[in-house]
């Protein structure tokens, strides 16, 4: 049912396995955790010592200037004269070194860089180390077979199994739950401990949302870990395509969508990246139809600072996304996770299919989906228009989940909006731009479509103005209204003491826009030229000056070798900025890659 199109497919196949011709059925329950999971790199242990896994063969898509993941991920050292190979093709290498010629199983994780490799996947070489006994007393109660009588098991995954139990006592006494088990045995690093008390501090966190598996508590013995959490009875989401024969009407598919996006708009203002968003961590309450649809399994999330960016390569091959094989991501890793499934909902297949991991990778990285084959021509253009800016490669043109609930294609859903993280990054960053840049983007503002001004206008109201103007107060006292201890955890309000220059001036509706519009979402968008050039103009009437090289070099922040590609975007006329040189300037210097190429 999948293909994996794209027009030169043929330049990125490789001897791990062939894209196939044909179709592929959606995976049945025997092959639903087709999961990768891979440690960080340790440091080498001298200079002269090269890992060659740690060191991504792929041209970064992000700009001149961004400094790589905080887990030190090299850049591009070398110039492939061919197509570059696949990264999984090392990973399993290094696999088979390890365990002799045996074949790796297709549903388990896919260890890479460490010593010694645990049941997790991850590598135990750089947690317990060299023989140290592992801790693994957590300092939960140790009473669960008094409060609770366990059941039969109803699911079982690579990190645990869990069972139905009746809770005998307590606030939820003879209540149906579900009970997580991870053995204790299959913790054999310091790693796979701590993503046990990160799973549990996520469940506790987040448990509040409506689209989020309430957690109720967590135990152990000497042997495991119970966290008790809500029964979803109504079974997972992959399992309600399969019976609808593979695919949903649109009606359908935009209410689960508007359920999924609203626990990610949550839990990505928490800080929180899923990194495993796949239809059978999605789970419904009951058997009706109109059951409440919840996420579900923490256990490869992770905590994202705002000036951060994750470098480890986990999740499931098939919702990969670019920048994670790239290993430098944040939270629009889920939101391509979100534009696969809704590829899937919508017609059945997957965007992206190999036989193997390393032929999966490489359709995420260099092919594009196909919209022209049946269902799409009856689908309707809006909605293959919110697919298309999910999955768009480019991870800052995607729209971020608080967006996407803003679409025009969800909207009559009336889904609840909810404050969306990256309005603080973009207001900080103009509230300390240089005053020509600030001109630009106020030109700017003036050309936003009116669609896109309907999520600009309701992040506003979300911020409570006062007096018709935002404040630094209006930024902290909503971000505190919203705040859990994931968020602490994420440390996402840090970024408050880098608004402070606003602490001395305010924002009226017409400057946020200019503040909150993000450059790379509009460039993404049909109508962009037409922007561009309605924006150039008022920017040539309002705010344009003279400037020169020099200057407009230090506004980049490039250095000498810049000038000659600089000197091309000022005109000799007036020394002032050319349409190329206010498109580019507003855009940044960007290395660009074939990953990043928009779908047509």
């Amino acid at each position: 049912m999948g293909h994996c199109y794209s027009r030169n497919i043929s330049t990125v196949e490789d001897n791990d396995g062939d894209i196939p011709a044909g179709a592929a059925q959606l995976p049945n329950h025997t092959d639903n955790n087709h999961r990768t999971s891979i440690p960080n790199s340790p440091a080498a242990s001298s200079s002269s010592e090269v890992n060659p896994y740690t060191i991504s063969p792929f041209q970064s898509p992000l700009p001149a200037g961004v400094a790589p993941s905080p887990a030190r991920t090299p850049g591009r050292k070398f110039k492939w004269p061919f197509p570059p190979p696949s990264p999984a093709k090392p990973i399993m290498a290094a696999l088979r070194r390890r365990r002799g010629t045996a074949p790796q199983p297709r549903d388990g994780p896919i260890p890479e860089e460490s010593e010694e490799v645990d049941d997790h996947g991850r590598g135990g070489g750089s947690g317990g180390g060299g023989g140290e006994r592992l801790d693994k007393n957590f300092g939960f109660s140790k009473n669960f077979e008094g409060k609770y009588e366990l059941g039969k098991e109803v699911g079982r995954g690579h990190f645990g199994h869990t069972c139905w139990a009746k809770a005998k006592k307590g606030k939820i006494k003879g209540q149906t739950v579900a009970v997580k088990i991870i053995a204790k045995a299959k913790m054999t690093s310091a790693l796979s401990i701590e993503d046990v008390r990160r799973e549990v501090k996520l469940l506790k966190a987040l448990s509040g949302h409506r689209h989020m598996v309430k957690f109720y508590d967590v135990f152990e013995d000497a042997e495991n870990v119970f966290v008790v959490m809500e029964l979803c009875e109504g079974g997972e989401l992959l399992d309600r395509i399969l019976a609808r024969g593979g695919r949903y009407p649109e009606a359908d598919a935009k209410r689960i969508l508007v359920q999924i996006l609203s626990a990610t708009a949550f839990f990505h203002l928490q800080g929180v990246v899923h990194r495993d968003l796949k239809p059978e961590n999605f789970l419904f309450t009951s058997k009706n139809e109109d059951a409440v649809l919840k996420v579900i399994d923490f256990g490869l999330s992770d905590f994202s600072r705002f000036d951060q960016r994750l470098n480890d390569v986990v999740g499931s091959a098939y919702y990969v996304a670019p920048e994670v094989l790239h290993r430098n991501y944040s939270t629009e890793a889920d939101i391509w996770s979100i534009g696969v499934i809704s590829y899937i909902l919508l017609c059945g297949s997957r965007p992206f299919y190999g036989r193997t991991e390393s032929a999966i990778f490489r359709c995420v990285l260099r092919a594009n989906p196909n919209f022209e084959d049946l269902p799409w021509p009856s689908i309707s253009p809006i909605a293959k228009e919110f697919v298309k800016r999910l999955l768009n490669k480019d991870h800052r043109k995607r729209m971020t989940a608080a967006q996407a609930l803003a679409h025009p294609w969800l909207r009559d859903e009336n889904p609840g909006l909810l404050l969306d993280f990256s309005i603080y990054k973009l207001v900080k960053s103009y509230i300390r731009a240089s005053p020509f840049r600030r001109a630009a983007l106020k030109s700017l503002s003036k050309a936003i479509p009116e669609e896109e001004l309907v999520f600009l206008k309701a992040q506003f109201m979300l911020l409570e103005p006062e007096d018709g103007a935002l404040y630094l107060r209006n930024f902290t006292t909503a971000l505190t209204r919203y705040a859990t201890d994931a968020m602490i955890e994420s440390r996402l309000p840090d970024i408050l003491n880098l608004m402070q220059p606003l602490a001395h001036r305010k924002l009226d509706f017409e400057e946020f826009c200019a503040a909150a519009v993000s450059v790379y979402q509009l460039e993404a968008l049909e109508e962009w030229e037409q922007i561009a050039t309605i924006a150039f103009d008022d920017f040539e009437r309002e705010g344009s000056r003279a400037i020169s090289v020099q200057e407009l070099a230090e506004e980049m922040s490039l250095g000498p070798n810049a000038h000659p590609l600089l000197k091309d975007w000022i005109r000799s006329s007036d020394g002032k900025l050319s349409f190329l040189g206010y498109a580019k300037f507003l855009h940044g210097v960007t290395v660009r890659s074939s990953s990043s190429r928009p779908i047509r």
